[in-house]
């Protein structure tokens, strides 16, 4: 009875056990970060680091735009609207791949933070069954923020969830739990 008892304990765990994620850091520095009234992008921005692989000057690309400004305003803070587009390309050095690495939008609002004379922009963009966490920050000297600015660094997580079919994992558990009954109903005529 014990032996049944594990037996469907494990066939319930392995569809579990296939929600498994990893997370991936991406830096970035450079680019333009242009903002307005109809929302901020970013153009030109390399890629420095992608999770353990790091190579100068270049590992690819990083790029988005935001929706339009729904409260504040750019030289003080503000927020974004949701939308916009994502792209993280990588160049095929150091391990990276060749191609596009995350595309996507923007969930949520995109907060846009004075703090003396840097800026910090903030959003989570999803696409293709993966999260991306942005944080970069602006440095623009005393006068703040005009219209446009040079990305000082870049911060991102990327987060992937991988689910290898649970569905499959789930039959297998039940084949498993029938097997044990076959055996148990052997045993107990022998």
């Amino acid at each position: 009875m014990r032996q049944v008892a594990i037996l469907m304990l494990l066939a319930l765990a392995l569809p579990l056990a296939a929600w498994a994620s990893s997370s991936e850091d991406i830096i970035n520095a450079g680019g333009t970060l242009s903002g307005s009234n109809s929302g901020m992008s970013l153009t030109g921005s390399m890629l420095i680091k992608v999770d353990g692989s790091m190579a100068p000057p270049s590992l690819g690309t990083f790029a988005f735009t935001t929706g339009a400004l729904v409260s504040g305003d750019v030289l003080n803070g503000a927020t974004f609207a949701g939308g916009g587009m994502v792209t993280v390309t990588g160049n095929g050095t150091n391990g990276v791949p060749n191609g596009v690495i995350f595309t996507g939008t923007f969930t949520g609002p995109v907060t846009w933070t004075r703090n003396g004379e840097f800026y910090s922009l903030t959003g989570v963009a999803t696409g293709g069954g993966m999260t991306l966490s942005i944080t970069q920050l602006v440095a623009t000297g005393k006068g703040g923020f005009h219209g446009t600015g040079t990305v000082a660094s870049g911060d991102s997580t990327l987060s992937m969830t991988a689910v290898p079919e649970p569905g499959t994992l789930g039959l297998l558990g039940t084949g498993l739990v029938g097997l044990a009954g076959l055996v148990r109903r052997r045993a107990r005529s022998s």
